[in-house]
């Protein structure tokens, strides 16, 4: 049952990350208007089963009018609110304060604040820590996310080494991450790769939306296009089993995704979201209606 509608309010983000899933940086492009916001706020109302909203990115407080008239109209509604945020703007306790009192009073219930190395290296003094100092001072419902970086550790078992490496981090092999951060990394056989093991597709409990009309079930894999059936309709009417991209998925993974569509590719991958992500990637031109925006797969 479909619960959550996660804004990527935009794309844009302060930071250009290793690990992000979606592409995000200083000069991506791709922002809700106010107008956007509120039809997607009506439209997920008429879901019936929406508990709540998200605003998050790349960086919703780059658009912090915005971002704030969003969490007023979602509260309005009936929806509990959170935002994600990498928290930038927390230079001090002071300016900390600053930008999360009107937070406060609009009801915020949940304040995700990104604290690893990917996103500062001041360790105790990061904004992150900064921030969620102040949303308790303020009374925020507050925590952190932080990210661990790839690693590769042996297999151990009585001092000697045994079976297949371990990778160690919580880092997601789709977007930038392929790129930056898979050198080293042990990789499997591309016919193992037989399920998705990382989302919902058959039942997702939350979607994002972008302002392109994406209703994401994965980051770059839609259910279809808000702007052009509502997105009740999108929801109501959701068979993942006919759908082009998750039907396979489903019934056989990335593996079963390459060879429906006869898609060239390597004989190995370090796990099913790196096959899965560079298959689609592939299928862009066949499917545009079910995968994009392009940027969300580094082609701008």
């Amino acid at each position: 049952m479909l619960t959550g509608i996660h804004f990527l309010l935009t794309y844009r983000c302060v930071y250009e990350c290793d690990h992000c899933f979606l592409y995000c940086g200083p000069h991506m492009t791709g922002t809700f208007t106010l107008e956007q916001v509120r039809r997607t706020l009506e439209e997920s109302r008429k879901v019936g089963t929406i508990e709540w909203i998200y605003y998050e990115g790349g960086e919703p407080f780059l658009y912090y009018p915005l971002m704030m008239e969003g969490l007023r109209l979602a509260e309005g509604m009936g929806f509990k609110t959170g935002v994600v945020t990498n928290a930038y703007w927390a230079n001090s306790e002071e300016d900390a304060d600053l930008w999360l009192k009107p937070c406060g009073e609009v009801r915020v219930d949940s304040l995700s604040l990104s604290d690893d190395e990917f996103h500062s290296d001041k360790g105790e003094d990061s904004p992150a820590k900064i921030a969620l100092a102040s949303a308790r001072r303020l009374g925020l419902p507050a925590s952190t996310i932080a990210i661990s970086a790839p690693c590769v550790k042996p297999s151990r078992e009585g001092g000697a080494d045994k079976g297949e490496p371990i990778v160690g981090g919580d880092v997601v092999f789709r977007g930038r991450a392929i790129e930056k951060l898979s050198d080293g990394i042990p990789m499997k056989p591309w016919n193992t790769f037989a399920e998705c093991k990382r989302e919902e597709l058959r039942d997702p409990g939350r979607v994002h939306v972008d302002c392109y009309g994406n209703v994401q079930l994965c980051q770059g894999l839609s259910m279809g296009n808000m702007w052009k059936a509502p997105l009740s309709e999108l929801v109501e009417s959701y068979d993942p089993d006919s759908h082009p991209i998750c039907g396979p998925l489903l019934e056989g993974g990335p593996a079963l995704l390459a060879e429906r569509y006869g898609v060239e590719h390597e004989e190995a991958y370090i796990d099913e979201c790196h096959f899965c992500f560079l298959m689609r990637r592939a299928l862009l031109e066949k499917f545009p209606e079910y995968l994009g925006p392009r940027q969300v797969y580094g082609l701008e």
